[in-house]
Parts: C-alpha cells; structure tokens; sequence
C-alpha cells in the first residue's frame, strides 16, 4: 500500500464536517485518502467533494474542494492519496 502527497488542508469547517482541500494532484469519489498532522491522523473514504458548493465526482491539481469527512481536522494537515496495489 503506497501512500502519495496530494494537497493540503487549508480550512476546516464544523458544521458540516467538511475540509477545505487545496489540490496538487487528482482526487475522485471513492478514493481512500489519509489525513495526517501534528494531532490527526485519519484515513476516510471521499464519499462527497464540492468545488464552490457544487457537487463533483473528481477533482484536478489546482483545485480547491470540500470533502465531508469524519472528524476534526487543521490547516496545514498533508492529505494522501493510498493507493492499493
């Protein structure tokens, strides 16, 4: 199982639950990511991602999306892509 960098966390937001994710590589539904910082570590499921509160099933480098996750996250927080052989 590799893990590859795709972004960062550049917001969080409680309600919802929802990360702010600035992209520098590609992202789908159904990609397993891993969140890990100074005090997070958590591995998700992308079940939901918006760009500029519209729905979609992928994103690209560049980008900045929302995606629902479970608990409490930080900026600055590395977001990986695991990638199952």
């Amino acid at each position: 199982m590799d893990e590859q960098i795709i972004g960062k966390v550049s917001d969080f937001f409680a309600r919802p639950v929802v990360a702010a994710i600035e992209l520098t590589a590609g992202l789908e539904l159904g990609d397993k990511i891993h969140i890990k910082g100074h005090t997070t570590d958590l591995e998700t499921i992308v079940e939901s991602m918006q760009i500029n509160n519209v729905d979609v099933k992928e994103a690209k480098a560049g980008d900045s999306v929302g995606v629902k996750i479970g608990e409490r996250v930080r900026s600055g927080d590395t977001i990986y892509k695991i990638v199952e052989e």
